[in-house]
């Protein structure tokens, strides 16, 4: 009876660990809890290294040896596959190329409900040069605010505001864009959320002109009970927004790349025809949330992504925030024109 119990634990310990290896094999990665763990793929190959140590110990008790080898054996081949797809992925590469005539820098930061305070987020975004800045969670005080301060420093800024209340930060997105990059207008309306993410606002700018990428500063709901419909919604929908022209689409997908397979509609793409800025530049593995842990260890849930007219540069999580309020780190990323686009 053990050893038929034990077969059957093998079994499924076997079968989860090859879902969350290869979730598109079963097509998982949108389903509940399942799409959790997934996101935090980084955390449980550590968790699962440190249980190999564990079942290496065990086997050396006689009864256990042949339960125990095998777990260890399953268990190692889990944490060497995760390796080599986080190794893919990249583990944090912070170098910026010399910046280019045409070239933009998008700095975007879930701030908590507004929780580092304005100063905070002007200084890493005149620090950074950045020509646009995405801020899911922040209201239109704090972004006029962040303009105000960015102005006295030489950087002045343009603010567009998207929410469903004023009473909670958390249901107001604020995006500011540099006048350099010429006139834009909110095409968003918070009065129709069909043409919305459902629970948490996205905003949508476009040159007035025509001339330039539509910005979209994202705000995808959380994955968790109750919400999940909505979360395969929104990204559904925000996919949908990077299906033609030239798009840079910025904030928390509270999702990661494994979450997001099935909709790209191109090759090198991740959502729509954009393409994420983290696997570009080999900072696909480097988390953005929670700040309080280890960001090799974290959910890479904050994102930058942009059509093929645009080529990444250069990007880094700024750790350097971690501990000034939010609960997410901050993503800077610099795109540049892509040569066959020129």
């Amino acid at each position: 009876m053990l050893k038929f119990l034990g077969a059957v634990v093998t079994i499924a310990v076997a079968v989860l660990l090859l879902i969350i290896t290869w979730p598109a094999l079963f097509d998982f990665q949108t389903t509940w809890i399942l799409a959790q763990i997934l996101s935090m793929r980084s955390l449980v190959t550590a968790i699962a290294a440190g249980a190999v140590v564990v079942f290496i110990l065990l086997a050396l008790v006689k009864p256990l040896r042949a339960f125990a080898g095998t777990m260890a054996i399953l268990l190692g081949l889990f944490v060497v596959a995760n390796g080599i797809v986080l190794s893919d992925r990249g583990f944090g590469n912070t170098e910026f190329a010399e910046k280019s005539a045409g070239s933009i820098t998008v700095l975007s930061w879930n701030t908590l409900g507004d929780a580092p305070g304005s100063a905070a987020v002007a200084q890493l975004a005149v620090d950074a040069e950045a020509d646009v800045i995405s801020l899911p969670e922040t209201t239109q005080e704090t972004g006029i605010e962040i303009a105000e301060a960015m102005r006295d420093a030489g950087r002045p800024m343009w603010v567009h505001t998207e929410w469903f209340d004023q009473i909670s930060p958390a249901r107001s997105t604020t995006v500011l864009v540099s006048p350099t990059l010429g006139d834009y207008m909110k095409v968003t309306s918070n009065e129709e959320r069909n043409e919305n993410t459902k629970v948490l606002p996205t905003v949508i700018v476009k040159p007035i002109d025509g001339d330039g990428p539509t910005i979209v500063a994202a705000h995808a709901v959380a994955p968790i009970d109750g919400q999940m419909a909505n979360w395969r919604d929104d990204l559904a929908w925000l996919a949908g927004q990077c299906a033609s022209g030239s798009v840079i689409m910025a904030g928390d997908f509270n999702a990661t790349v494994d979450n997001m397979i099935g909709l790209e509609s191109a090759d090198d793409a991740t959502l729509g025809q954009c393409a994420d800025a983290g696997r570009a530049s080999g900072n696909g593995a480097v988390g953005t949330w929670p700040s309080k842990i280890p960001a090799l260890l974290g959910a890479p849930i904050d994102h930058v992504m942009a059509t093929p007219d645009w080529t990444v540069t250069g990007m880094r999580v700024a750790t350097e925030t971690d501990g000034t309020g939010s609960d997410h780190r901050p993503v800077l990323v610099q795109l540049s024109p892509s040569p066959a686009a020129g």
